[in-house]
């Protein structure tokens, strides 16, 4: 693991302070975790862009989506 430093703002640094011992962990863990999630975020973000600008680009015809409606339905009971 690198060592880096982080700058933060009196309130997020007792917000997190906060959140690492509710969590029983350290700040570092906090840190990385919350970065880890944050940049999973972005990339599910702009996968779901690429998709929606492929769409975009070229719509689905009304006859590729009717063959999955069925599967998509719940059962009846």
């Amino acid at each position: 693991m690198e060592t880096i430093q982080v700058v933060l703002d009196k309130k997020l640094l007792v917000a997190a302070d906060r959140a690492a011992r509710r969590l029983k962990a350290n700040r570092s863990a906090l840190v990385r975790d919350a970065l880890r999630e944050y940049l999973l975020r972005l990339d599910t973000c702009a996968k779901e862009d690429r998709d929606r600008e492929g769409y975009r680009k070229q719509p689905q015809m009304g006859s590729e989506t009717s063959l999955w409606e069925a599967e998509a339905a719940w059962p009846e009971e």
